[in-house]
């Protein structure tokens, strides 16, 4: 099969915020319309009586070109009057809201109030960013990440931005997962795809709050696409955020193939950094060691492009497997 070929298909791929932002902008790059990012909306909240969806909005500036790529979050060449403005008013500026990003927000709130779905709003402004990939919240019900700490249990905003993830983890839940479920476009995107990436967001605090979905995992599994998950930490340290942390007061021994089997059921492939090719004994799906640090929309693509041909070797040998089955019986 030609290398055209492999890309070809359409892909699903399952984001959190900054890491999976990053390979979502490498699919998109070589995939482009044919591309369905289901985004995590644990972490949305309301904020200044805004309805704020973080990791969509990573989504969809990441894709647009037009993300900050100092923090991977928030817009390119923000301005913070407002936020200036509210913190001499005494008002919380613990979570920030750069004068361009608000308009977002404004927006959103202004088209869920007016009876239009967190889906059918994420379109509208995707579209406006002109981005040609889909993006989906992994649904339109209130589904939110909470975080059992040594200091009291914390919103997802609260303990990640509010208190810099300093509280140790005890368990982490998701309130109104009993009645979220997965939109129509969720589970046609699902239906189609040809592969399911699970990309290299924290999985404790962006990956399962979307397996947390009622119907999400039977949904994966009934696709028939083959599901490969990227490692997002490389010799046992966590390429971003708090997931080696997290796993260690949790524990767990923070590694690959911790992750690895994190996803066991889910998954029939698993990505690692070459550095941690030693590991691949330990998991128990077909494995890739190549480098998974993504710096560049080069590194990006490429780490893109591995993924979509690991998907295809995946469907080979399925086919081949059948084969032999047949042959046998």
């Amino acid at each position: 099969m030609s290398a055209q070929a492999e890309l070809s298909g359409r892909y699903v791929a399952l984001s959190g915020g900054v890491g999976g932002a990053k390979l979502s902008l490498g699919l998109a790059h070589l995939l482009g319309e044919r591309l369905t990012v289901i985004v995590n909306t644990g972490d949305d909240f309301e904020h200044l009586g805004l309805h704020i969806s973080p990791d969509v909005d990573t989504a969809i500036y990441t894709l647009a070109g037009v993300v900050n790529p100092d923090t991977g979050w928030g817009r390119r060449d923000e301005t913070w009057t407002f936020m200036c403005a509210l913190h001499g008013l005494g008002g919380p500026a613990w979570f920030k809201l750069g004068d361009a990003d608000l308009a977002t927000h404004v927006e959103r709130t202004r088209r869920l109030r007016g009876g239009e779905t967190l889906t059918g709003v994420t379109a509208h402004l995707a579209e406006r960013f002109g981005v040609r990939s889909r993006i989906l919240p992994m649904c339109g019900a209130p589904l939110r990440t909470l975080v059992d700490t040594d200091q009291g249990t914390l919103a997802f905003q609260e303990y990640f931005v509010r208190e810099q993830c300093r509280p140790a983890v005890r368990a982490i839940r998701f309130d109104g997962a009993e009645a979220a479920r997965p939109s129509a476009q969720v589970l046609a995107a699902l239906k189609d795809a040809d592969g399911i990436i699970v990309c290299p967001s924290n999985p404790w605090l962006s990956v399962d709050p979307i397996l947390a979905v009622r119907g999400m995992r039977a949904a994966i599994r009934a696709a028939g696409a083959p599901v490969i998950a990227v490692a997002p930490i490389i010799a046992g340290k966590a390429v971003k955020g708090p997931t080696a942390k997290i796993m260690h007061e949790l524990g767990l021994q923070p590694g690959a193939a911790t992750i690895a089997h994190h996803y066991a059921g889910l998954i029939d492939g698993f990505i690692l950094d070459r550095e941690d090719q030693a590991l691949a004994d330990q998991i128990p799906v077909p494995t890739r060691a190549i480098s998974t640090l993504m710096h560049t929309l080069d590194d990006k693509t490429a780490l893109a492009r591995e993924c979509l041909q690991f998907c295809t070797a995946l469907v080979r040998t399925r086919g081949r497997d059948r084969q032999a089955a047949g042959a046998n019986s």
